[in-house]
């Protein structure tokens, strides 16, 4: 019986075999071409290179990131965002170069995909407030403030004040005021000034490395308060929508390509 159906199967021939192995490199180009779109325009995972988002985020933690979210809704306070620097916003770490010329291709192709480490003009803080908001520290419970109203910060690292230096100020119009949560730690708006939104590439939505630490990263509860409502208009509407549709794009011509090999 197994004799009559391998009579049936077709003969391998040279051209089916050079077929079946150009394939291969073919659906690598496709995928790499599909991991630069993603990137470029729809998701993109960053590794956290220092420690001023800790314990919200750790050193070295992998995080999604998505680029379309302000392109459908306004930033939100309490979003943690990754934005590029400029002249005054210098780097808070160095990065170590590659002498090993294969050490240096990997990291060139890791961050085609965006699990390698990334550049040192890039930051991820919170937002504290937006363009119009009043952000001052400290009220007579030391307490930072946002249009008069104080926030109480759960996600600050463990024993550590709300900051350790006052300040006061108004936020201007198309700019955000960022913050670490670590921010013994962190170099940011209270020294920098406030973040333009142009310069935000993205809203970090979870954390997906180490596995231990799978989570979502919501938008805190104290910037729900009904002093901070008026100034945040504009849900959060299509915020989830990049990452499903991003899927979409890389399982899609996986499909096709696997069909089309079965016929």
């Amino acid at each position: 019986m197994s004799h009559a159906r391998d009579a049936e199967r077709p003969a391998e021939t040279p051209r089916s075999r050079w077929r079946a192995w150009l394939e291969v490199p073919v659906v690598l180009v496709v995928a790499l071409g599909l991991a630069l779109v993603v990137k470029t325009f729809l998701v993109q995972a960053y590794v956290i290179p220092s420690g001023s988002m800790q314990n919200t985020l750790a050193i070295n933690d992998r995080v999604l990131v998505n680029k379309l979210a302000y392109h459908l809704h306004p930033v939100h306070r309490g979003d943690i965002v990754v934005f590029s620097q400029d002249a005054n916003w210098p780097a808070e770490t160095v990065a170590t170069p590659a002498t090993n010329p294969l050490t240096r291709v990997l990291r060139a192709l890791q961050g085609v995909v965006g699990v390698g480490p990334d550049a040192q003009t890039d930051f991820i803080k919170r937002v504290i407030a937006v363009g119009g908001d009043h952000v001052a520290c400290c009220d007579a419970q030391g307490l930072v403030t946002v249009n008069g109203v104080a926030l109480t910060e759960p996600y600050l690292y463990p024993g550590e004040a709300p900051s350790q230096s006052r300040f006061s100020a108004v936020v201007p119009a198309g700019m955000v005021w960022v913050m670490g949560d670590h921010r013994g730690f962190s170099t940011d708006s209270r020294v920098r000034g406030p973040v333009p939104v142009a310069h935000i590439i993205g809203r970090a939505f979870a954390v997906i490395w180490p596995v231990s630490q799978w989570t979502l990263l919501s938008r805190p509860a104290t910037f729900g308060q009904p002093g901070l409502a008026a100034a945040s208009s504009g849900a959060s509407r299509g915020a989830s929508a990049a990452p499903a549709l991003a899927a979409a794009v890389v399982v899609s011509p996986w499909l096709v390509l696997r069909r089309r090999g079965r016929r």
